[in-house]
């Protein structure tokens, strides 16, 4: 596991760069001090090059599930839809659990973590779509007009999660979150603003797209069975249908195009979708744990340092 400098585990690595992703991320104004923003760039540059020893090692975790080279883009586009049957952490039992058995404490604990693990899908497509061709950034200007409620501010997505965590009223630090939910939103961060993650980004949130109703549907079941009103389960609700579409406009208009273009990217897509997927199945593995073997505290663990709230707000903006 690569480590920052006092750092010594996944938690406290996954902290710490989740710390500087809300900094990174932030609106900032210039510093006072000549110097300060030299230090801050310093700051920056070691914590982005153990981000990118991170990003390799995950690379070389799903190199064994990579598909067979191949320029067939029809065949590239089979194998990547296959995933939402066959990658990893795929129709794990959690989520019929959610459905069918969590009690309200257990449901609020789950809404809590991804909350914090998600890292703004928005801005993760504005930044993927950079310098790509016109057909793939046209349809990341779709997604994106989806994502933002076709400009009102009622129907943007992420707000939508915001309203839930407020109504809900979930709250929680970095501290409080298990760091399987940290490295997600720190491995899609990371795969977003570093442009040599390019493709890396469009098979990651290609993923995400494909991936997501089935477990959000579920979320939502769990919800309602639990008596938790339909405007605070929109967020599950929405993404329950709407993904659905969103995944095949992504392979068609994205995927496949970049492969004819480029057969050579295909393995970068796919090492990025499982890259995606492997940090979700962590997570519901280690929700699974917490969840289904109570303790004395769920999830507790050493407190760190200078907390920073979180829920209220996304990770990515």
């Amino acid at each position: 596991m690569t480590t920052l400098p006092g750092t010594t585990d996944s938690y406290s690595f996954h902290l710490e760069l989740a710390r500087f992703n809300v900094t990174r991320m932030a609106i900032d104004l210039p510093s006072v001090h000549s110097m300060q923003w030299q230090d801050a760039l310093h700051m920056e540059s070691a914590m982005r090059l153990a981000e990118g020893k991170y990003l390799e090692a995950l690379r070389a975790q799903v190199a064994p599930l990579l598909p067979p080279p191949s320029d067939d883009s029809q065949a590239f586009a089979d194998w990547f839809e296959s995933l939402e049957c066959t990658g990893p952490g795929q129709h794990h039992s959690l989520f019929d659990w959610l459905a069918e058995q969590a009690t309200l404490p257990q449901m609020r604990w789950f809404l809590t973590q991804e909350a914090v693990g998600e890292a703004g899908f928005e801005d993760l497509v504005a930044l993927a779509q950079i310098k790509l061709p016109v057909q793939a950034k046209l349809e990341c200007a779709r997604n994106y007009w989806d994502e933002m409620g076709h400009g009102k501010a009622a129907g943007m997505h992420g707000l939508m999660l915001e309203r839930m965590v407020a109504e809900l009223g979930l709250e929680s630090t970095l501290e409080d979150t298990v760091w399987q939910s940290l490295a997600l939103s720190n491995t899609m961060l990371g795969l977003a603003l570093t442009r040599r993650y390019a493709y890396h980004v469009i098979g990651a949130l290609g993923a995400i797209e494909l991936t997501a109703p089935a477990r959000a549907t579920k979320v939502s079941n769990g919800m309602r069975r639990l008596g938790i009103d339909g405007r605070k389960r929109a967020y599950f609700d929405l993404h329950g249908a709407l993904d659905v579409s969103h995944a095949r406009a992504w392979i068609r208009e994205i995927i496949r195009p970049l492969v004819d273009a480029n057969p050579a990217c295909a393995p970068f897509i796919a090492e990025g979708a499982l890259m995606r997927l492997v940090c979700g199945a962590r997570c519901y593995q280690r929700y699974s744990t917490e969840l289904l073997q109570p303790r004395p505290q769920m999830a507790a663990r050493q407190r760190m340092p200078k907390p920073a709230r979180v829920l209220g707000m996304v990770l990515a903006g």
